[in-house]
């Protein structure tokens, strides 16, 4: 999946190991797929995060 680019200036993002952020990014999708009220911010969160990390092998 692709995404257009996104300028990656979240701070806490480097907080995070790589492992840590894919999690992160799986429930991001999870919630932004199931709808609901945080879904929309759930889809930009997860765009953003995909823009700034490696792909997961």
């Amino acid at each position: 999946m692709a995404f257009a680019p996104v300028e990656c200036d979240e701070e806490w993002l480097p907080l995070l190991t790589l492992g840590e952020a894919h999690a992160l990014l799986s429930v991001l999708r999870t919630v932004a797929a199931e709808g609901g009220p945080v879904a929309a911010e759930a889809d930009g969160l997860s765009k953003e995060i995909a823009a700034c990390i490696s792909p997961q092998d």
